[in-house]
């Protein structure tokens, strides 16, 4: 199979099956290996090819390690010290521990045990923080400690990288045959301590150069204003480096790496980031094609039973090291669940650091072949732990967090869900004027926070009947619901506006579309979250362009009495299923509507220096 036919064939498969698995939530590593499974071993498209195409694809992980490096600003790496040397570096040095000692009692060497145990001890960031965003578990106390820990991990590449040769030992004839020669490179017939002192000596240099000359050439190409020769120039930066670490036997990724945070603070690091990611996606979807390509179906089937122990064996092993930290670390409830839960799978890197590892003669091909499907068959797991916890634990925890909800010990004439920057402002506002507002959230320090500046909050999940109803909703004349979720936003509503009819509702909208889903669930009134706020910003801007405050005020007017109008309009064509055809051709059709309407505002002489301009009368509203 020629070059255009080997990309036709890859490219095909990832264009239909990552698509498709990311729908179905599996995520996109799984839908690479899900393809290269397919042309591969299910179909025979593809063949040996594909472990040659595996080494080329390697330098996508090169680039991912230089990606890595530019997010990792010195300054916040300071700030999560404790989460990334305590919680993360916890978890990688006992998963270590604790699985070299499940390979010892398996009759590996020592050396083996190690590297098995380093390589295993890593999770897949991939998987595990495209899960996390679309399920909005982000910001919860499970999600903060599993970026740490994920975080930590991806550092924590760098020194295996370094570490692996290092454990190193001679094989077999046989299997010497059959693997990788390890790279010659300039260092290997110098004395040790002179290799020590030239790494450190290049090391240093590339701290040095990326600091003091590649800002300034950057600069300068910057300057020549071609795109397309500053992603040259950021593809040669990358490449040099990992040049540089080859020539003195070190792993190109630790000197991506080191590159990356040298440049992080840089004021090119946006631009780097966003010429580098479609090349790192590339290769990297290429390298997990291909490793789905290369899985052995012949040992999978020959060895099921082993290798679904061996995987089972590793889950649960992370599992506990997870489970005990998370003790530690004080998560309870559901989050102690999703953090031992998601974490609980061997990673991406699990593929790359095993090629590097048989290529070193650390690990024969037969364990490597062994552990690849092990990193594989735990990885395709995930997606059912996840699920697991989402739809059988997670509900067994609704209401019973790590802290019980407070007592309301009085209520008001107010209630107020959430006490984020929006219901914050609601809330001081209407204690000014002496009302009493009762304020539910479901974050607890955030409500320990408010109490200690003085606006009384109290803990407790808003969506829960029980607490609404100790809250006073029975007796409570408005109710201001400001929570976060967009769609317990509108359930919340519903209840409110179904069970309590008398309660006057205003709602807080994060967009048009969710306005129009607030008022069909039952609220009096809605608010767009940052309307007001940009509208006032838009008429600071024109004033700060050159006009009039007078005339930008009236220019303010004109918008904002337009949006309100063709927002009110358009509500009859908008029904739960979202935008119809009818809709779209409105929002088509009212598109030129206010250019013409801002024009004839222009024409108008509103000019307050000329003859006979009176100021805005007061009370003028800008509704």
């Amino acid at each position: 199979m020629d070059f255009l036919q080997q990309a036709f064939v890859y490219l095909t498969a990832a264009v239909l099956a990552v698509p498709l698995a990311s729908r179905l939530g599996l995520g996109s590593v799984l839908g690479y290996l899900i393809a290269g499974l397919v042309i591969g071993p299910v179909l025979g498209i593809v063949g040996a090819e594909s472990s040659d195409v595996k080494h080329f694809a390697e330098f996508g992980v090169v680039m991912m390690l230089f990606l890595v490096g530019l997010e990792l600003q010195p300054a916040m790496l300071w700030r999560m010290r404790g989460q990334l040397l305590g919680l993360g570096g916890l978890q990688v040095l006992g998963t270590t521990l604790i699985l070299a000692g499940l390979g010892l009692a398996l009759s590996l060497s020592w050396r083996e045990s190690v590297a098995v145990g380093l390589i295993l001890a890593l999770s897949s960031t991939a998987i595990v923080l495209q899960t996390l965003n679309e399920k909005s578990w982000m910001k919860t106390p499970a999600g903060n400690a599993s970026f740490a820990v994920l975080l930590c991990q991806d550092i924590a590449v760098i020194p295996m990288f370094a570490l692996l040769p290092l454990l190193a030992v001679s094989l077999g004839s046989a299997d010497a045959d059959t693997g990788h020669a390890q790279q010659a490179h300039l260092l290997e017939h110098l004395p040790g301590y002179v290799q020590a002192g030239v790494i450190a000596l290049v090391i240093m240099a590339i701290i040095v150069v990326g600091h003091y000359l590649v800002r300034p050439a950057f600069r300068f190409i910057a300057r020549a204003r071609l795109r397309e020769i500053f992603t040259a120039a950021a593809l040669l930066l990358v490449i040099a480096t990992a040049l540089v670490m080859n020539l003195i036997g070190l792993s190109p990724a630790l000197g991506t790496f080191l590159a990356g945070v040298v440049l992080s603070n840089s004021e090119y690091r946006h631009e780097l980031e966003s010429d580098i990611a479609p090349f790192k996606g590339l290769l990297l979807g290429l390298f997990f094609i291909s490793v789905g390509a290369g899985i052995d179906f012949g040992l999978l089937t020959s060895k099921t039973l082993l290798i679904l122990g061996l995987t089972l064996g590793v889950m649960a092993a992370k599992f506990v090291v997870l489970a005990v930290l998370g003790r530690l670390f004080k998560l309870r409830g559901a989050d102690y669940w999703l953090f031992a839960l998601g974490l609980a799978q061997a990673g991406e890197f699990g593929f790359v650091l095993l090629g590097f590892a048989h290529s070193t003669h650390i690990l024969s091909s037969a364990i490597a072949d062994l552990l690849s499907l092990v990193v594989t068959l735990s990885m395709f797991l995930t997606p059912a732990l996840f699920i697991l916890y989402e739809k059988v634990i997670a509900p067994r925890f609704v209401g019973k967090n790590s802290r019980e909800a407070d007592t309301i010990e009085e209520t008001g004439s107010v209630v107020v869900a959430g006490i984020g920057r929006f219901g914050q402002v609601v809330s001081r506002l209407l204690s000014t004027k002496g009302y009493k507002t009762v304020v539910l959230d479901h974050d607890s320090d955030l409500v320990d926070l408010m109490r200690r500046i003085g606006q009384k909050s109290y803990y407790g999940d808003a969506t829960r009947p029980d607490l609404l109803h100790a809250a006073g909703m029975s007796e409570a004349t408005l109710f201001i619901a400001a929570l976060d979720d967009r769609e317990q936003q509108i359930q919340l509503v519903i209840h409110v506006a179904h069970h309590y009819p008398n309660c006057h509702i205003i709602a807080r909208a994060r967009d048009r579309h969710h306005v129009y889903d607030l008022q069909n669930a039952g609220a009096h009134e809605v608010v767009r979250e940052m309307f007001e706020s940009s509208l006032d910003a838009g008429r600071r801007a024109l004033v700060a362009l050159g006009m009039h405050p007078y005339r930008a005020e009236r220019t303010t007017r004109a918008f904002k009495k337009h949006d309100l109008r063709i927002l009110e309009s358009m509500k009859v064509l908008w029904d739960d299923a979202g935008a119809d055809h009818n809709y779209l051709n409105q929002v088509r059709a009212h598109a030129g509507e206010l250019q013409k309407i801002m024009e004839v505002e222009a024409s108008q002489n509103h000019d307050p220096t000329s003859r006979g301009w009176r100021p805005p009368p007061k009370g003028d509203a800008l509704s």
